[in-house]
């Protein structure tokens, strides 16, 4: 349990601002009796093209820049971006 996980790594800088957080969320959403960790909301979308296909990856692959940990998709550690841009990511992936 991700919880369980926060609560006793006493190394966690962010340990008690996590906790906090999580209770937080939990508060405002009737549906938990205490923590929220993901995201509330399913918004499932078809692929139904190789263009609405490439716009999603192009979507996810950004991300990290967005949030500003990178300045290019592929310099994201964890993702699939590195492969599509010819180095080789952490898992073997089959592109699109």
């Amino acid at each position: 349990m991700i919880i369980k996980a926060i609560s006793e790594n006493t190394e966690e800088s962010r340990q008690d601002w996590l906790l906090w957080f999580f209770e937080r969320m939990g508060k405002r959403n009737p549906n938990n009796e205490q923590y929220q960790f993901w995201q509330q909301g399913n918004h499932p979308i078809e692929l139904w093209s190789n263009e609405v296909i490439d716009q999603k990856l192009d979507y996810i692959h950004n991300n990290p820049v967005t949030a500003g940990w990178v300045d290019k998709p592929e310099h994201y550690l964890y993702s699939s971006a590195r492969d599509y841009a010819g180095d080789k990511g952490l898992i073997d992936i089959l592109l699109i």
